[in-house]
């Protein structure tokens, strides 16, 4: 039995709404290490990924992603927003969202999955628990996890 959604060689696209430039980098290096082809998409707030997800503006050829890894202090719309704004959506709202947060407290931890997060990860502050972490969710979510077909619409 394989292991993962993608056949061999078919990338998983993964979009990262992170505004620290050093979390994006440690994110894209641990999830190379992941040993599953996949291609990162990284943007910095809330409104640019919206844009992406609806292949909007300079995002009109922007794939689907297979997963979205999500920070919630983001700044203009904020990763609460966004959250919300792809789980109400029918198309949109079948992709896994992790979140990836520095925040440990229950109420954002509540929040999340009241708004339909598949997870919740609170970021580690030290840069090589980081990467630890992030191979962790890249040999589930890559590997294990079995996800859904992107939609072409």
């Amino acid at each position: 039995m394989g292991l993962g959604r993608h056949s061999q060689g078919e990338l998983v696209e993964i979009l990262l709404v992170e505004d620290n430039p050093g979390d994006v980098r440690l994110t894209q290096e641990a999830l190379r290490e992941a040993k599953v082809a996949n291609r990162v998409h990284a943007l910095g707030d809330g409104d640019a990924a919206l844009a992406f997800l609806r292949r909007q503006g300079e995002h009109a050829r922007a794939p689907r992603p297979d997963l979205i890894l999500l920070d919630l202090n983001l700044p203009g719309r904020d990763g609460r927003a966004l959250l919300a704004d792809l789980k109400q959506d029918p198309d949109l709202g079948r992709i896994p969202v992790i979140v990836l947060s520095a925040s440990e407290d229950a109420a954002d931890v509540q929040e999340s999955y009241d708004l339909h997060a598949n997870c919740y990860v609170a970021k580690p502050v030290d840069p090589s628990d980081l990467v630890a972490a992030l191979r962790t969710i890249g040999g589930f979510w890559l590997r294990m996890v079995r996800l859904p077909r992107g939609s072409t619409s």
